[in-house]
């Protein structure tokens, strides 16, 4: 099959690799229709190499159609249409049970001190295949995949994977109060697809910070009240205090993480990681504070006094000033994580039917194809053409 492979800093490859085959009785292969490029894959493209071996088949927000079943498989059959959540959990686990499905216990990868696997995402999350190819192999297939219907495109569903339970979950976690406010640090995919949530679900004032142009333009058209944070720099604060009678908004998602601007020292040990040799960079990523902290600091500085921070955006270094890594992973409150793709789903179904009030048909800004997957990441990464969100069609 033809899968997109990493290969070191900024250079992915689409490259013919044997397909998938069962391993275990409740295994499913599945041939992918659709699959999207996430903002944490940029991470991999720039940050995280000494966790990857070339060849790795990145990729965790994949749809399509299942070709084969294991023998303990009772639940899907070949042509089934799924959707596969990047959290590679069981369901059955102490902590599936819990909703806390990035914790699933029968997967976690404990030589790392890391929560569930992921697909498509590194050593330190399994080093699983990813869906950024034509076919992928899915555990656990009675109760990860979600089934969806057939008619509607891709796009309607394949969201589901990532980008809508990670929406969904930053606004839960920041408990805005019915008719609140909320401020949304980013608003790349994850951010605009949560101050769309979180207007859907009530909020009264939902203020979306970022510096593009063009995900500006587009939050703003659907109801967020905006703020370049080119014209306020160190301003911003206020400006937003000036918006909520002097006090911040009830919560804040920082959807940023550690691709923040600012905080040069810690830009250039993220840039450091890059160049170094794996056994050097390692202790650095580990050791080392490498996130630039500024949308978390901003987040600090903005919430109104007994409000609620709720992180989406990824973290990634373990000796930050606070342990970044280690918070995010366990899922410490303030509130944050890796989202619990499957306890979200049942919530989220029901939006996706033809009246799509959370718009995510025409979510997208680009559709490619598979081979033109290292292009695609080249404009991902340089925020070229107005990109906002990529899906790659095998």
């Amino acid at each position: 099959m033809r899968a997109l492979t990493w290969h070191g800093k900024r250079d992915v490859r689409v490259e013919t690799v044997p397909d998938p085959q069962l391993k275990e009785p409740t295994d499913v292969i599945v041939r992918v229709t659709s699959t999207g490029i996430c903002g944490s894959d940029l991470h991999l493209y720039e940050v995280l190499g000494p966790y990857l071996d070339p060849g790795d088949i990145l990729g965790h927000e994949p749809m399509g159609i299942v070709e084969e079943v294991g023998a303990g498989v009772s639940t899907l059959a070949p042509g089934d249409r799924v959707v596969i959540p990047f959290n590679v959990s069981c369901g059955n686990c102490f902590m599936c049970d819990q909703g806390l499905h990035s914790q699933c216990e029968t997967t976690q990868v404990r030589e790392r001190g890391t929560g569930a696997s992921l697909f498509g995402y590194t050593k330190l999350y399994g080093q699983v295949p990813g869906g950024q190819a034509e076919f992928l192999r899915v555990p656990f297939g009675d109760n990860l995949p979600v089934k969806v219907p057939e008619g509607p495109p891709d796009e309607r569903y394949v969201y589901l994977s990532d980008v809508l339970p990670t929406a969904w979950q930053a606004v839960e976690y920041a408990a805005v109060p019915p008719g609140g406010s909320l401020t949304v640090l980013g608003l790349g995919p994850i951010g605009e697809m949560a101050a769309r949530v979180a207007l859907h679900r009530g909020a009264g004032l939902v203020i979306g910070v970022d510096l593009v142009p063009e995900r500006l333009a587009r939050a703003s058209a659907h109801g967020v009240k905006t703020l370049d944070l080119r014209n306020y720099g160190k301003e911003l604060p206020d400006a937003i205090r000036d918006r909520t009678n002097g006090r911040g908004t009830d919560s804040v998602i920082d959807a940023v993480g550690m691709e923040a601007h600012g905080a040069p020292v810690a830009k250039a040990a993220q840039w450091i990681t890059g160049l170094l040799p794996d056994a050097v960079a390692k202790p650095l990523m580990e050791h080392a504070g490498v996130d630039r902290l500024h949308a978390l600091y901003t987040a600090i500085d903005v919430v109104r006094r007994g409000g609620t921070i709720s992180l989406a955006g990824v973290y990634g270094g373990a000796a930050d000033p606070m342990p970044m890594l280690t918070l995010f992973d366990k899922q410490i409150q303030l509130r944050m994580g890796q989202a619990n793709v499957k306890r979200w789903v049942d919530d989220i179904l029901p939006l996706l039917d033809d009246t799509d009030p959370l718009g995510v048909e025409g979510f997208a800004t680009h559709t490619m194809p598979l081979a033109d997957g290292p292009r695609a990441y080249e404009m991902f990464q340089a925020k070229e053409d107005g990109m906002i969100k990529t899906l790659l069609k095998p």
